[in-house]
């Protein structure tokens, strides 16, 4: 994959570096000479650096946005984060645009345009190369102190041929640190309990520990 992070810092540089370990292609877009100047040689394998402002479509472009699958807002402004993610997304048609948001509060504007929001950056790196493979997880965000996380998981057709009838909450064997708290369908969104019914299209929301979140969404995949 080929990922443009808008935003150097702690959090940009961990990102990059996790993203680059995993064989993927990154580029960022830092708007501190000082701070491009020290990533331009203290990352490794296939990057690239822009000095420039994450918010200029022009730097955006410098940095190969039109080539990108992803787009990372990280710095610690959320409105800088939310026109960046703008930009990508109405200027160059980027599929997916992923954003820090540093203000709970400011989660709901995100979501309503469409702005995918964490405030994770391990959760960052795992939603992008995870969702990727398997593209069934729509949004996330993280709780108490990153070691529990609360997933929305679309649920694909089911391989069982039980997608008319359902399937039970109950029946579904969950692992140990994992819970299935509520179901949304188009119309409605309930508190999930054993005999809730999920049907493909709904989405579950997933409580669990990081160390099995990728088992939850193993076993939702394979339903």
């Amino acid at each position: 994959m080929y990922v443009v992070i808008a935003g150097g810092g702690k959090i940009g540089e961990y990102l990059a570096t996790v993203l680059l370990k995993r064989r993927n292609d990154v580029a960022i877009i830092e708007s501190n000479q000082e701070t491009a100047d020290r990533l331009s040689v203290s990352l490794s394998r296939r990057y690239l650096v822009i000095h420039g402002d994450g918010c200029n479509s022009k730097s955006q472009e410098d940095a190969g946005i039109r080539q990108a699958d992803i787009f990372v807002a990280t710095t610690g402004q959320d409105d800088s984060n939310l026109v960046s993610c703008e930009i990508a997304q109405r200027m160059f048609n980027i599929p997916r645009c992923i954003a820090r948001v540093n203000n709970p509060k400011n989660l709901r504007i995100f979501k309503e345009l469409g702005i995918e929001s964490v405030s994770s950056t391990t959760f960052i790196a795992n939603l992008i190369e995870e969702e990727a493979l398997q593209g069934s997880v729509s949004s996330s965000s993280l709780l108490s102190h990153g070691t529990v996380q609360l997933s929305e998981i679309q649920v694909q057709k089911f391989k069982s041929g039980k997608s008319e009838q359902g399937i039970r909450v109950g029946d579904i064997e969950m692992p140990a640190q994992s819970l299935i708290t509520a179901v949304s369908t188009k119309e409605d969104i309930e508190v999930a309990s054993p005999d809730t019914l999920i049907y493909p299209g709904d989405t579950v929301i997933v409580v669990a520990h990081e160390s099995v979140l990728r088992l939850v969404r193993s076993i939702f995949k394979s339903l």
